[in-house]
């Protein structure tokens, strides 16, 4: 070759060399979960009266999801199957960790609830342990509610690990902030009453805080050689107690009505969203936004709040308690300011994150979610035919049916166990569940319902039992 041309071909050449190494880098993962945080429950989602400019931002840069779910309609199941990729149906994590007694039976009820796992086993492969191993540094902050010891255990101490022994540190993560068996804080204003998080100042808002220990973790990973890291901030907000800056609760009194049934509840929600702003802004402004994959999302539907057009709230399997916004940021890969409608579940935020990390399922996990990095890179469609449901438990109200669901394409078909009956809507033209077709349209109902208990099937999901 030339020489000549040999020379001018070498800043080419550089550039593709790094290009290709950029590629070959993992990314930087942040996972932020919502707590309680319904679908409607921010401005880019169509409340007008909320004010979420920092979430809304995301949105702009990424990729809004109309039709995400999450694994559950209460907050332990969505966390286990987060971590493990698993149904909560294949971990018989079914409920709320407190919950209620085992063999619970409603009064007025023949129907006896099932006995499920209150808590992460610690033998089980989380998605922490698989991204440290391959050299992640690894962060929790906030909500866990995954390490709950059971007063209706009966078993020898000896025999089980502790409430401390189940936390965070000890399922992949290098540092734990907060994250205990609180579903909730004693306190949103410092003295916060959460055993592993001391407040700095009496006052401090834990919003402000968990995002100031973000920063904190992702400032020590930039020091230590550079690592890719991964942080998981799963907020205590918007779950009771309703407790917010005086300011915002101000402010949200004057707009009280249609999109803003309890101003608290609307003031937490601007105030994690500031919050969060505090983290997105500090990622931006050291350059690790190109290099870093942010998914937005939550546990679960709302409590206590506006919910429509959606039907119901936590707790429940209709949509308002388990359709939840998802957000997804990553310049370069992600177009910005896109949707999909594409329905997805919790589970597949795990797959997509060890996706991206160019890492396999782990052996011991049974992945009950897809990828969606192609989806999310090429918006190629996801091949995918149906997700599922599953909660034979009665939530902390008590006020919901036990039963599964199935979503197929525009089709949604409940299955309740008191009395084997079904319902069945079309999502597309009728978002607020008003109208039950399963009449209208047997055909299509019995094809959801076969699919459906074979998933139950072969999930070896629990079942509730008629007392006899």
């Amino acid at each position: 070759m030339n020489m000549n041309i040999f020379l001018r071909l070498i800043p080419l050449l550089l550039m593709i060399a790094t290009a290709t190494a950029a590629d070959s880098k993992p990314p930087n993962i942040v996972l932020i979960m919502a707590d309680d945080l319904g679908w409607k429950d921010l401005h880019c989602y169509g409340n007008e009266k909320l004010d979420t400019p920092n979430l809304d931002r995301l949105a702009e840069q990424g990729l809004l999801f109309t039709d995400a779910y999450s694994a559950a309609p209460v907050c332990t199941p969505t966390r286990a199957a987060l971590m493990t990729g698993e149904s909560p149906a294949r971990l018989n994590i079914t409920n709320h960790a407190g919950g209620h007694p085992p063999n619970f039976q409603k009064p007025g009820t023949d129907l006896i609830t099932p006995i499920w796992l209150r808590h992460l086993p610690l033998e089980r492969v989380t998605l922490a342990e698989q991204l440290k191993a391959a050299g992640y540094a690894t962060g929790f902050v906030g909500k866990w509610h995954l390490s709950q010891r059971s007063r209706f255990d009966t078993s020898s101490d000896q025999d089980q690990p502790t409430e401390p022994e189940l936390r965070p540190e000890h399922q992949g993560f290098d540092i734990n902030i907060g994250g205990c068996r609180f579903g909730g804080p004693p306190s949103y204003f410092s003295p916060y009453g959460i055993p592993n998080l001391q407040g700095k100042t009496d006052g401090e808002y834990l919003p402000d805080r968990c995002a100031d220990e973000c920063i904190r973790f992702i400032d020590s990973a930039q020091s230590d050689g550079d690592r890719p890291f991964f942080l998981c901030w799963w907020n205590y907000s918007v779950h009771y107690p309703f407790q917010a800056p005086d300011d915002l609760i101000a402010k949200y009194e004057e707009r009280k009505g249609p999109g803003v049934k309890n101003p608290t509840y609307a003031a937490m929600i601007e105030g994690m969203d500031q919050a969060i702003g505090k983290l997105i802004k500090s990622i931006d402004e050291q350059g690790l936004d190109e290099d870093t994959l942010i998914i937005f999302t939550s546990d679960n539907g709302p409590f206590a709040t506006d919910v429509r057009p959606l039907r119901a709230e936590k707790g429940f399997l209709y949509e308002g308690g388990i359709r939840v916004p998802m957000i997804v940021r990553w310049p370069g890969h992600v177009r910005p300011a896109t949707q999909t409608s594409t329905p997805v579940i919790t589970m597949d935020i795990h797959a997509t994150i060890l996706d991206a990390a160019n890492l396999q399922t782990d052996s011991s996990n049974t992945p009950d979610g897809v990828s969606l990095l192609s989806m999310l890179e090429d918006e190629s469609d996801l091949e995918r035919d149906s997700i599922y449901f599953h909660y034979p438990n009665y939530a902390f109200h008590k006020q919901n049916r036990l039963g599964s669901a199935i979503r197929s394409g525009d089709y949604k078909l409940i299955k309740y166990y008191d009395d084997d009956s079904i319902e069945l809507y079309d999502l597309k033209n009728d978002i607020s569940e008003s109208r039950n077709i399963a009449v209208r349209m047997p055909e299509k109902a019995e094809q959801l319902r076969t699919k459906l208990e074979a998933w139950l099937k072969e999930t070896n999901a629990s079942q509730p039992q008629h007392a006899k």
